[in-house]
C-alpha cells in the first residue's frame, strides 16, 4: 500500500496536479529547483547571483542604484522610505497571465514594500510606483500604513488598498517568510506562510466595489489587464527577496 501511494504521488507531481510549493528553506539550496519542481514546470525568476530577467520599471535596463544581490538575496537599499524615488521598482522582462508565483521575503523593522502583478507601464508615467495589483509587504506593528486604508486592507499580504488579508499567520521581522500568489483566469489567491489569507475574482462585484473605494478608482481597467509584469517594489526600506519561482498554468 505504501509503495502504491508513493507511485501515485510521483505521478501527480510529474503531471503538475499537485502544487509542489515548499516552505522557505526546504529546498537543498536557496534559489534552486528540486527535481519535482522542474517536472511540474517551475522556473526561477532569480538565480541568487544576478538580476537577469529583470529591468527597472519604465526603463530599458536595470536601475543604477537602489538594489543589490548579496549572499543569495535580492535586496532593496535603505533610502528613507520614498516610493520608487531612489532606485525605482524592478519588473520582469516577461509578462504573465495565468501563473503560480512563490517568493521568500524578509522584512526589516518598519519596512514597506510589495509584490505587484498585472503591472503595465501606462503612459504618461505618474508619480510613485508603477500600478498593478499588489501583495502588500509591511511591518504592520511599526509602519503607519497598516492603520490606513479601509478595514486593514494595507496590512501585510493584503491586496493593497482593496481587500484585507484574514486569518494571517505571524510574519516574523528579520526572518524569511513565504508569499504565494495564484492566478487562474479571473481567480486570484494570496497565501502567507502556507495559509490562504484572501481570494477574489478580478473584475467581479466584490473587486469592483473595493476598487470604487480605493486610490485606483479612476484608473480604467485596473487589475483586469489580460497580462502584465511582476514587480518588486522599492519603497525606500531594507527588504530582501529570494527563491522567486513561477509556474505557468
Amino acid at each position: 500500500m505504501a509503495s502504491s501511494n508513493l507511485l501515485l504521488l510521483g505521478l501527480a507531481l510529474s503531471l503538475g496536479l499537485l502544487s509542489c510549493h515548499s516552505a522557505p528553506g526546504t529546498a537543498a539550496e536557496p534559489n534552486t529547483l528540486t527535481s519535482p519542481e522542474k517536472r511540474a514546470g517551475w522556473k526561477l525568476l532569480f538565480d541568487g547571483r544576478t538580476m537577469n530577467g529583470w529591468r527597472g520599471a519604465y526603463m530599458d535596463s536595470l536601475p543604477s542604484r537602489g538594489w543589490e544581490v548579496r549572499d543569495g538575496a535580492l535586496g532593496v537599499t535603505e533610502s528613507g522610505g520614498g516610493e520608487a524615488s531612489f532606485g525605482g521598482d524592478l519588473v520582469t522582462i516577461d509578462e504573465y497571465r495565468n501563473f503560480e508565483l512563490l517568493v521568500d521575503f524578509k522584512l526589516t523593522e518598519g519596512a514597506n514594500s510589495g509584490i505587484k502583478y498585472f503591472v503595465i507601464e501606462a503612459e504618461p508615467k505618474t508619480p510613485g510606483s508603477a500600478k498593478g495589483l499588489e501583495y502588500q509587504l509591511l511591518d504592520d506593528a511599526r509602519h503607519p500604513d497598516a492603520k490606513l486604508g479601509v478595514n486593514g486592507n494595507r496590512t501585510c499580504a493584503s491586496l493593497y488598498d482593496l481587500i484585507p488579508a484574514v486569518n494571517r499567520p505571524p510574519v516574523p521581522i528579520g526572518e524569511w517568510n513565504h508569499a504565494r500568489i495564484l492566478v487562474q483566469g479571473k481567480h486570484v489567491e494570496h497565501w502567507l506562510n502556507d495559509v490562504k489569507v484572501l481570494e477574489f475574482e478580478r473584475g467581479g462585484p466584490e473587486f469592483l466595489a473595493h476598487k470604487a473605494e480605493s486610490k485606483f478608482k479612476d484608473i480604467p481597467g485596473f487589475g483586469e489587464y489580460p497580462a502584465g509584469h511582476i514587480l518588486l517594489q522599492d519603497h525606500g526600506n531594507r527588504v530582501f527577496f529570494r527563491n522567486i519561482k513561477i509556474r505557468i498554468l
